[in-house]
């Protein structure tokens, strides 16, 4: 018994410096990104010391302060339109089933497949189909809409929104999927009460249903927040920041002063405070973890 026992750990404890080392290793990066922010910098890194200087700058950089004005904007409408769409779609399948209907997978596969997608090619795509004269613009105009003008990738005040629009398309096949194994693991018996007891399926949504998917939806929650902070490729693919820097995102703003404008100790500084509301989502997230696995 002490053998097998024995031998079922040693792939564990085998990982277990690897970890340890991967761990350091991120650890190690955050730390020197740190220093680094603290420094004068510019195309390479300094040991020149200068305190909270870069912090300020980058407080009184308009660009930065625009771009987290766009992160906020496009955070909320994007978690909000992913969750909503995300569980409807869910329902849509769990209902198709349990009425035993045919094509389930069929509408699995067409919801998860924009998701399997690069955000480059979601980009690309959704550019074409908003630049004004094609895609859909062009598609009203052919129709005889010739008075409606879908113009909003082009315009200062909705540039961001055409972005929400690109990756709510590609991310809500996820979240449906989440939703959907939360679904299947709903006691059958609740249903069969529901319809004993006559109670509309949108109650049993929303007052059972939902609570106890709790687990499921902070899962996603925390996923699509990351989502938000590392919001890059897409912005890049479909807008360029523009018009002018309209649609800027702190990710696009570190990237180009790193490697465009040679400032690695104001990039390194934005980096930081983009860490920061992602460790205050991990941190709490981690915490009820530890708990659980202790209780």
């Amino acid at each position: 018994m002490a053998t097998l026992k024995l031998s079922r750990a040693t792939p564990y404890a085998a990982l277990l410096p690897m970890a340890i080392v991967a761990a350091l290793g991120y650890l190690g990066a955050g730390l020197w990104t740190f220093y680094i922010s603290l420094t004068g910098s510019r195309t390479f890194p300094s040991g020149r010391f200068i305190g909270l200087a870069q912090y300020h700058r980058l407080f009184d950089n308009e660009r930065w302060m625009l771009s987290l004005h766009n992160l906020a904007a496009y955070g909320v409408l994007f978690v909000l339109a992913c969750l909503v769409i995300g569980f409807l779609l869910a329902v849509f399948i769990d209902q198709n089933a349990m009425w035993k209907m045919r094509g389930e997978g069929v509408f699995r596969t067409i919801f998860l497949y924009p998701y399997a997608m690069s955000f480059v090619a979601t980009g690309l795509v959704w550019q074409w189909l908003l630049t004004p004269g094609d895609g859909i613009d062009g598609t009203l105009r052919a129709l005889g809409f010739h008075d409606v003008r879908f113009d909003w990738i082009v315009s200062q005040d909705f540039a961001i929104y055409t972005v929400v629009i690109a990756t709510v398309w590609q991310m809500s096949g996820l979240v449906m999927a989440l939703m959907l194994a939360g679904l299947r693991g709903v006691d059958p018996e609740i249903w069969k009460a529901a319809r004993l007891d006559g109670i509309p399926a949108w109650r049993v949504y929303a007052q059972i249903i939902l609570p106890m998917l709790w687990p499921t939806i902070a899962t996603v929650l925390l996923l699509l927040a990351t989502a938000v902070a590392k919001l890059y490729d897409a912005v890049v693919a479909m807008t360029q920041g523009g018009p002018g820097i309209a649609s800027e995102v702190p990710a696009k703003f570190i990237m180009d002063h790193l490697f465009l404008r040679s400032n690695v100790g104001l990039a390194s500084a934005g980096a930081i405070v983009l860490l920061v509301p992602v460790l205050a989502l991990l941190a709490p997230y981690a915490y009820a973890r530890s708990r659980k696995e202790a209780a």
